[in-house]
């Protein structure tokens, strides 16, 4: 019974984690989208979630100190809390903003919703890594997954419905009000005590993790490692951010967004990260990345061909469904293998260095997309611009693809 709270909670808690971010993220976009503030500066907002990216700066304080007051509940528990009120509190501010008056303070109440999300997931991270041992974090990636693709739904989905036709500003005070859904997760089960976990100094709460990442792995697979989690999720997160406003530009309302691409992407997620989770129980780690990196490959040429075909929902449905299904399968198997790599020595700290070094440089790089997008544009024109932009981010794919293979070969089919 213990175990299904568990799995109950941690949906909730991924609920939590993805609704800011795609708030900030993809939402965001699609609300500048709309008002016609340029590509240009909606590519460069994708910088704001560069707070995800550098989790391991901050991850010391969540392993190290404990919120006083909340800490009563539990020390990671304390952290998800408060930061479940701050983002709240945030979404609110950035909710009576009006970014046609005053786009930079728009941006910092955007900034403090990312930084505050980023905590939040260190936080939820080691609590879950925590919880239970390896042989049952599939079933709790699983079902963070799931809360974390609900959120997705209601935060993009939703959040379009109700700014077409209440207005933007009550959409986001609503998604404000569902973070409590995250702090009801957090009522439903005990956190359980790391007896493994170190407190360290400042200085050695960088330095022993990675030491021991490298003492545990070796230099060179160890390095290996690091660059397949750099280089996998590259393509998704270089067009995570443009997404929407391509959608916009490709002529699509608000509605065709919310009730059938985004409604499409979520079930079809939602296939995903279950048959990415009988994949890893059938198969080894490396096999189940690989199939993953060629699916996003293949899938992410098709937005290419819906660039520069007529205006079809059927077909961005079918496109968008097969992508998210991809994504599906990725996120999973992506949360599982970056489980198995973390010591319960130091789990806050190694799990956010690796979503760190996932995120970051795509993070960087999706900062410029809009500018790429404007390049390709006027060279090429609107619809032809955008195949070439989907065609190139395609490419990003491949050399997660190839290390994978020179990993398996060297570590794993010759053991």
């Amino acid at each position: 019974m213990k175990h299904y709270l568990k799995i109950i909670s941690l949906g909730f808690l991924g609920f939590s984690a993805g609704l800011p971010y795609m708030l900030i993220f993809s939402t965001l976009a699609t609300w500048l989208a709309v008002i016609e503030v340029d590509i240009q500066t909606i590519g460069f907002f994708a910088w704001i979630a560069l707070t995800y990216s550098l989790k391991f700066l901050w991850a010391p304080l969540v392993d190290n100190f404990s919120i006083p007051l909340l800490g009563y509940f539990g020390k990671r528990k304390g952290w998800i809390l408060l930061m479940q009120l701050l983002i709240m509190i945030f979404l609110l501010l950035l909710s009576v903003t009006d970014p046609k008056v005053d786009l930079r303070l728009f941006a910092i109440f955007a900034f403090f919703i990312a930084f505050f999300g980023s905590i939040q997931d260190i936080a939820i991270d080691a609590f879950r890594i925590e919880s239970t041992s390896i042989e049952n974090q599939g079933n709790l990636a699983a079902s963070y997954q799931f809360g974390y693709r609900i959120a997705i739904l209601i935060s993009t989905t939703g959040a379009l419905l109700i700014a077409s036709r209440l207005g933007w500003n009550l959409a986001y005070q609503f998604m404000a009000i569902l973070m409590i859904f995250g702090i009801f997760g957090l009522a439903l089960t005990r956190e359980v005590q790391n007896i493994s976990l170190r407190k360290l100094t400042l200085i050695d709460s960088f330095w022993l993790p990675l030491k021991d990442f490298f003492s545990r792995f070796g230099l060179y697979a160890a390095s290996i490692l690091l660059s397949i989690i750099a280089t996998y999720r590259l393509t998704d997160i270089l067009t995570g951010q443009i997404s929407n406003p391509f959608y916009v530009q490709m002529g699509y309302s608000l509605d065709d967004i919310a009730l059938v691409v985004k409604t499409v992407a979520i079930a079809a997620s939602i296939f995903g990260f279950f048959i990415g989770g009988a994949l890893i129980k059938a198969y080894k780690i490396t096999t189940c990345l690989f199939v993953g990196g060629c699916l996003v490959f293949f899938t992410n040429i098709l937005f290419a061909y819906i660039a520069v075909n007529s205006h079809s929902l059927l077909n961005l449905s079918l496109v968008v469904g097969m992508d998210s299904l991809a994504a599906g399968i990725v996120g999973t198997v992506n949360i599982t293998f970056l489980t198995s790599l973390v010591s319960k020595e130091f789990p806050a700290f190694q799990y956010a260095l690796f979503t760190s070094f996932m995120m970051l440089p795509g993070k960087i790089l999706a900062g410029f997309s809009g500018s790429l997008v404007l390049i390709l544009k006027n060279f090429f024109g609107l619809e032809h611009g955008w195949m070439i932009f989907y065609l190139t981010t395609s490419l990003f794919t491949i050399p997660s693809i190839l290390l994978l293979v020179i990993y398996a070969r060297k570590y794993e089919y010759t053991s």
